[in-house]
């Protein structure tokens, strides 16, 4: 599938499976993760490209200790030491990525990380929630020319506002905005998902939904809502721990998540008033003017012997009004549909 593919609204919904650290740090099980998410029919796996060093200091004092979360006591250090992905394995999962058929690219985390996926020829890069108001890392993405996803999560509309205009500003010219709720895992009456028609508007731009909930629902009702991309975390696992295994689905989750949008897709369709094929076999169950009394030539049209019924065999119903009180031209049977032959007077 072509990396632009989502900034075109000809095009399928977008399908993106976050692999972030669901790896555990062993790169059979994030093989394993791509061939998941290319069975349950994502479009592509993202992966996360930083160290712990890029993200942060190694530092307990309170500013770096975690709290009110899944990963609450933990330093920040400690956690993307143990989360991050490997940078040596990117060019071997891009490569094996590519060989199933799946897109693979990243979220660069500082200018460096940049830089090493520029060298692997990524076809986009995202920016993360945290991450929306890094200016310097936005004005970094946009000066490649690539598309951009960029997550709202964490953002205010003007916070929003100054991100997109940094983007626009340093030559960005492909920008896709994801909403995300930014909790792990993210409750659902937090997700305010008619934002996303509101961000496509206000911005211009194709809008989609990064999912931290869990099931499908959400993702189900951003689609049906317009979105243009989902993004989801896949695991193998969820009782193998990890720091994002709490708020992943498993592949066969996924994979109803995935059949979820496409079905509904469809069932979107477009604007369209015409008979469908199915429809056009049901049509003959719609009302129109039958005959329901035997009826002599010479005799008059009344409302007891002639009814708007099913089938739709007859004359339209809106021509009730002009045949009563006219007559026949010749004899009727009882159950005969009405045609303008039977009615005197009419040519």
């Amino acid at each position: 599938m072509p990396a632009k593919s989502f900034f075109d609204p000809q095009t399928s919904v977008f399908i993106i499976a976050e692999m972030s650290c669901n790896h555990g740090g062993d790169f059979g099980t994030a093989l394993r993760i791509l061939e998941a998410a290319k069975i349950a029919g994502a479009d592509a796996v993202k992966l996360q490209t930083y160290t712990a060093d890029t993200l942060t200091i190694d530092c307990g004092n309170e500013y770096f200790r975690i709290k009110e979360t899944l990963w609450e006591g933990r330093t920040l250090y400690d956690l993307y030491h143990e989360a991050f992905t490997p940078w040596e394995w990117h060019p071997r999962l891009k490569a094996a990525a590519e060989g199933m058929g799946l897109v693979l690219f990243s979220t660069p985390f500082d200018a460096s990380a940049v830089d090493f996926l520029e060298t692997l020829d990524v076809p986009c890069h995202k920016i993360a929630s945290f991450e929306n108001v890094d200016l310097p890392l936005i004005r970094k993405v946009a000066a490649t020319g690539k598309p951009v996803i960029m997550s709202t999560g964490m953002a205010s509309e003007a916070e929003l506002d100054e991100a997109v205009a940094t983007f626009r500003e340093a030559g960005g010219m492909e920008l896709a905005l994801l909403k995300c709720t930014s909790a792990y895992p993210a409750p659902m009456e937090e997700m305010h998902l008619n934002t996303i028609p509101y961000l496509a508007a206000k911005y211009a731009v194709p809008v989609g939904l990064s999912d931290h909930t869990m099931g499908n629902a959400a993702s189900i009702a951003a689609t049906a809502l317009g979105a243009r991309i989902i993004e989801k975390h896949l695991c193998l696992d969820r009782s193998r721990p990890g720091p994002d295994s709490a708020f992943s689905l498993e592949p066969s989750e996924f994979k109803a998540m995935v059949e979820g949008v496409r079905a509904t897709e469809k069932a979107l369709g477009q604007v369209s008033f015409a008979l469908t094929e199915k429809q056009q076999a049901s049509a003959a169950f719609r009302r129109s003017l039958f005959v329901v009394n035997d009826m002599t030539a010479g005799e008059n049209f009344t409302e007891q012997n002639l009814r708007s019924i099913r089938p739709g065999f007859g004359l339209h119903t809106r021509h009730l009004e002009a045949v009563l009180g006219r007559q026949a031209t010749c004899a009727i049977k009882r159950g005969t549909p009405l045609c303008w032959e039977l009615v005197e007077g009419q040519k």
